[in-house]
């Protein structure tokens, strides 16, 4: 267990919201320090649209971290597709992945967000079949350097990504880890998927049975509001946007009762800070009053 791991869920943002810069603050090096003084402890470096940080700076970003005790994740490239049809893109996709996995290195990074890639224009078993590929060849290719790759579950149905895609392809390799985005599956369900804490529990208790309970008590997690429509995913939301779930109390609620420690990254659409701090605040909240102060403070 390294220094940045604990024995209680770590909360923080997926990039930079508008409180960062409304603090004054203008460069992702000046993230921990300020993650540190608001009370969080988790950041997700975004890298959604490429990577185009210098290794200089990304280990100058990750030492801030280790300093301010911020533990770090990364998201690879959205245009990464595991499923691919053409296999020249999904080398491609060996790729970035390759360098996704250097990048979170230099920041000190356990994890890497991957997303699976479309299953609209082909069978979702076949689907399937190319993303397996793919990821074997990444394996293959990779040295280990103990950074993991976590596949995401997705908001649209068109895509690969249930829980069951994410759990199948993860049981293929130690080093292949859900990220279980909670606002994703509530929209490719159309809502109604976590209501209770309950529902939450299920939900950790079907990765344990899978992958065991080590993977599911340090689960990486991603949550937001997010607007659906019959398709699935449309837009994240923040948590003033009540019309739609998933409700984050029941998971927090969750949390404490189980004794869970994930790493819980929100993506609101803007208010991730300010949310990411709700979501910490009523986890310690339940906590003291299920366990008492003496063992929140463990």
């Amino acid at each position: 267990m390294n220094d940045l791991e604990k024995k209680t869920p770590r909360f923080g943002p997926g990039g930079n919201g508008e409180a960062f810069y409304r603090a004054g603050k203008k460069s992702t090096k000046e993230v921990a320090a300020w993650l540190r003084e608001i009370g969080l402890d988790a950041y997700e470096y975004e890298a959604g649209n490429g990577i185009t940080a210098k290794e200089a700076t990304l280990r100058e970003i990750g030492e801030e971290c280790r300093r301010h005790g911020i533990a770090v994740s990364f998201h690879a490239p959205y245009f990464i597709s595991l499923s691919g049809v053409e296999e020249e893109k999904r080398l491609r996709s060996v790729e970035y992945i390759r360098e996704s996995l250097c990048a979170a290195a230099c920041l000190g990074a356990r994890t890497i967000v991957v997303h699976c890639g479309s299953a609209g224009k082909i069978r979702r078993e076949e689907a399937m079949r190319f993303s397996a590929d793919t990821l074997y060849r990444t394996l293959a290719s990779v040295p280990d350097n103990g950074v993991q790759i976590g596949i995401e579950t997705m908001g649209k149905k068109n895509q690969l990504g249930t829980l069951e895609e994410v759990l199948t392809l993860c049981a293929l390799d130690a080093r292949l880890v859900p990220v279980v985005d909670f606002g994703h599956l509530n929209a490719r369900d159309c809502g109604g998927v976590f209501e209770t804490a309950e529902d939450y529990t299920r939900l950790f208790d079907r990765v344990a049975n899978r992958l065991g309970d080590a993977v599911a008590r340090q689960l990486h997690c991603h949550f937001s509001r997010i607007e659906w429509t019959a398709s699935g995913e449309k837009k994240h939301l923040t948590f003033a946007d009540t019309m739609y779930g998933p409700a984050y109390l029941p998971l927090c609620e969750a949390l404490a009762r189980d004794n869970l420690c994930p790493t819980v990254i929100c993506e609101s659409a803007g208010t991730q800070s300010e949310d990411a701090l709700a979501m910490k605040t009523a986890w310690q909240s339940f906590s003291a009053a299920m366990h008492g102060e003496e063992e929140l403070r463990r």
